[in-house]
C-alpha cells in the first residue's frame, strides 16, 4: 500500500506540475482549462494502468483474465467521462455569458454523468469479481476511485467559478 500512496502522491504532482489553477482566472474561449484537461487525462491514462498492475499483485492467470475486463471498463467508462469533459468545456466556454436556464442545465448534466459514472462502476463489480478475488477485485475499485478522485478534484479547481452578474 505504501507504493500505491508513493505513486499517487507522484501522479498528483506530475498533475500540479503539468496544470496551473485557474479557478479565479477568467479565460475568453477556455482553450487554456480545454489544453490543461487534455493534458491532465492523457497523464493519468499514461500511468493508470502502470499503477494498477504495480498494487495489485495479479498472478499470471488473474492477470490473463483481469486485463481485458479492464479494458472493456475503461473503453465503457471513458464514455460518461468523456461527456463530463465536454460539459466542464462548454461551461469554461460560456461561463461570462452563462444564463440562468443555462447553469441549472449544466448542473443537472454534470450530476447526470456522475451518476451515469457511479452506475457503470457499479455494474463491473461483479464482472471482475468472476474474473479476480473479491478483496483483489475490492482493491481495484479504490484504487481507481482514488485515480479518477485526483483527476476529478482536478477538474473543478481547474473550473473558473460562476461570475454573478448583478
Amino acid at each position: 500500500m505504501k507504493t500505491l500512496f508513493s505513486i499517487v502522491v507522484l501522479l498528483s504532482a506530475l498533475i500540479a506540475a503539468n496544470v496551473t489553477a485557474v479557478a479565479q482566472r477568467e479565460t475568453a474561449t477556455g482553450v487554456e482549462v480545454e489544453r490543461d484537461l487534455a493534458l491532465l487525462r492523457r497523464d493519468l491514462r499514461s500511468e493508470k494502468k502502470k499503477i494498477i498492475a504495480l498494487n495489485m499483485s495479479l498472478t499470471e492467470t488473474e492477470a490473463t483474465k483481469f486485463w481485458p475486463v479492464y479494458d472493456q471498463y475503461i473503453a465503457d467508462i471513458t464514455k460518461p467521462y468523456d461527456q463530463f469533459y465536454g460539459a466542464v468545456k462548454d461551461f469554461v466556454a460560456k461561463q461570462k455569458t452563462m444564463t440562468d436556464a443555462e447553469a441549472s442545465a449544466f448542473m443537472k448534466r454534470w450530476g447526470q454523468l456522475l451518476v451515469e459514472i457511479a452506475q457503470t462502476r457499479q455494474r463491473y463489480i461483479p464482472i471482475i469479481e468472476k474474473v479476480i478475488p473479491t478483496k483483489k477485485s475490492a482493491m481495484f475499485f479504490q484504487i481507481d476511485r482514488r485515480l479518477y478522485s485526483l483527476l476529478e478534484l482536478q477538474v473543478v479547481t481547474e473550473m473558473p467559478l460562476l461570475i454573478q452578474q448583478p
